[in-house]
């Protein structure tokens, strides 16, 4: 799967939760509708009079997330910008979510503004495999970065870890390596390794 694919996936679950910061640093959360995935990017619409609206405007950094039918999470993280030429916008959604005319009828959808979330990180996290598998995608070109455990060169091969991984995620090769894509990050390695040689990136 490719970027494109898991944003499409969040445009067919079209429900998903928006979460912001509010004036007092505190995170709120509530679900909001995405109207639009074109070229990468992600389209919302929310009224000016909501809290929601208020929010990003003072703080723009939203998360999105969602849970597909089979268990697989996806996280969007980004910012969240207000789309230039708001009435083809505002028009382009109610075409392409016609619903909206009974929430919003007439003249009233325009007390909606539209925004765009065209650059962040994708984080997927499947829970019907196993072992696991997590993805990281980049969108607009967002640089990525290295997250989870490793195992350093302070490692004294005991294996603990290996057998202790719930999700078996640790390989031995010539030495012992977390595979990260298929890691919980839960930290039981980190926690238990008798020369703490594993390190939280």
């Amino acid at each position: 799967m490719d970027v494109r694919e898991i944003l499409s996936k969040l445009r067919n679950i079209k429900d998903v939760v928006f979460s912001s910061v509010d004036f007092n640093g505190v995170p709120k959360s509530r679900v909001i509708d995405i109207m639009l995935v074109e070229n990468e990017k992600v389209y919302f619409v929310t009224a000016r009079g909501k809290d929601f609206y208020r929010e990003i405007m003072n703080n723009n950094n939203v998360s999105v997330t969602a849970l597909t039918k089979d268990y697989m999470s996806i996280t969007l993280e980004g910012k969240a910008f207000k789309t230039e030429n708001q009435k083809y916008w505002i028009d382009k959604v109610f075409e392409n979510n016609p619903t909206m005319n009974d929430v919003y009828p007439g003249q009233s959808r325009y007390i909606l503004e539209a925004f765009c979330i065209e650059k962040g990180i994708v984080h997927t996290f499947d829970l019907s495999k196993h072992s696991i598998v997590r993805k990281t995608y980049s969108l607009g070109g967002e640089k990525t970065k290295p997250e989870g455990y490793i195992i350093t060169d302070k490692c004294i091969q005991c294996g603990k870890c290996f057998r202790l991984c719930p999700q078996s995620s640790i390989k031995k090769n010539e030495d012992f390596e977390i595979i990260s894509k298929n890691c919980l990050r839960c930290g039981y390695c980190y926690e238990n390794c008798p020369v703490k040689a594993i390190e939280r990136l």
